[in-house]
């Protein structure tokens, strides 16, 4: 027993010598909540537009104007922002190093038509281009609670991000509405003012959709990665076109060279996601009939908080939300990356069956820069959800 708990003081003090070596505000966590840090907290809002200290609240005019006119300056003047329709409004731009911790929005409208755009220091092409409720893991333009580490989004519609994201120079996000509507946008971004450790890489996330899929074809999550660094998560929006179970399909990562076969291969769509048996619950009802469901679940780094069965009138399709968010078991490459999965059922004769489903995929990855130029964001007509 003194051997285990010596070992076990060993680890601990390992663990808070690494903490020790590495921190720098950027990573906080309850491991180094008590130690002290140079890092300067700042917040972006309707309400403080550049972050400035001591400017919070000083707004006297905004979308809050009408209910505080009684009361004046520093009472939610400006709780909003109104984005008019075909125009980019600038969220944050921040001048580093740094590191944003931590976002909170709260977006109006049809989630697919608001485009989220993040760059890094003097880059041309964003680093971040996403509709804003596939960042969120909202990929169907519904609420649905989604508790996990990276992202919760809580009643009702609020949308919140914490992958840290260093910067060296400066960061500038923003959102476009490319509906024929305006929009309104609640929104919160909280960074750090910080010095950024050499080996920090950029955060990274790509949007992509094929619906349908071609028969026998593989849909690619991204393609065009090039660079070092680590991929950190996934998020699939999937609606099914048939009837039966949907998620055979492999998910595939060719990195660092391969070719025809990769170096990671999964065996299934629910297992990469971290269920299994098809996500279904067999419980007995009230009559004692086994009956199998969907279940819905939602973790620190997996989930499926998502699942729309269609109301037999005209929603009639089978939608799902799933997330894997690899935290603690990033996938790392050295040069190159190209995911794959594949749309997979069974034929009612037995065997698999090719699906021509309808995929929408986010990734997330972090890189040293520069990355590849994105390919074209899929037009508003293929980014509408039917």
């Amino acid at each position: 027993m003194q051997k285990i708990i010596s070992s076990l003081f060993f680890c601990v003090i390992v663990c808070f010598n690494l903490q020790a070596q590495k921190y720098n505000g950027i990573d906080a966590n309850m491991g180094n909540l008590f130690r002290m840090s140079d890092a300067k907290t700042r917040s972006i809002s309707p309400e403080n537009f550049n972050g400035a200290k001591g400017e919070g609240g000083k707004a006297t005019t905004g979308t809050g104007s009408g209910p505080s006119k009684e009361l004046g300056q520093g009472w939610k003047v400006s709780p909003s922002v109104v984005i008019k329709s075909k125009t980019t409004f600038p969220v944050a731009e921040i001048n580093g190093p740094g590191s944003v911790q931590h976002i909170w929005m709260t977006p109006t409208g049809n989630w697919r038509y608001s485009i989220l755009r993040f760059y890094w220091d003097d880059e041309t092409t964003p680093s971040v281009e996403v509709p804003v409720g596939d960042f969120f893991g909202m990929g169907w333009g519904k609420y649905s609670p989604l508790n996990s580490l990276a992202v919760c989004v809580n009643p009702g519609s609020a949308f919140n991000c914490y992958w840290p994201m260093p910067f060296r120079k400066k960061c500038k996000i923003t959102m476009e509405n490319i509906d024929t509507k305006d929009m309104v946008l609640y929104y919160q971004v909280d960074y750090i003012l910080t010095e950024v450790p050499a080996d920090a890489a950029y955060f990274h996330a790509q949007f992509n959709r094929t619906n349908p899929l071609p028969y026998k074809e593989n849909y690619t999550l991204v393609n065009n990665i090039k660079g070092r660094g680590q991929y950190v998560g996934t998020y699939i929006a999937y609606g099914a076109h048939s009837n039966g179970w949907w998620g055979e399909g492999e998910i595939k990562f060719y990195m660092d060279g391969d070719t025809d076969y990769p170096t990671i291969c999964g065996t299934g769509t629910e297992d990469y996601f971290c269920g299994s048996y098809d996500f279904d619950t067999r419980k007995k009802n009230n009559a004692g009939v086994e009956e199998t469901n969907y279940t819905e679940f939602s973790t620190a780094y997996a989930g499926l908080p998502q699942v729309i069965k269609g109301d037999g009138h005209y929603e009639i399709g089978q939608r799902f939300g799933m997330y894997r968010w690899h935290i603690t078991d990033p996938i790392r490459f050295e040069k190159d990356l190209r995911v794959t999965i594949q749309a997979l059922g069974w034929r009612d004769a037995g065997g698999y069956l090719p699906l021509q489903d309808d995929i929408a995929s986010t990734v997330f990855w972090y890189q040293t820069e520069p990355h590849t130029t994105f390919p074209k964001l899929p037009a508003k007509e293929q980014l509408e959800i039917n």
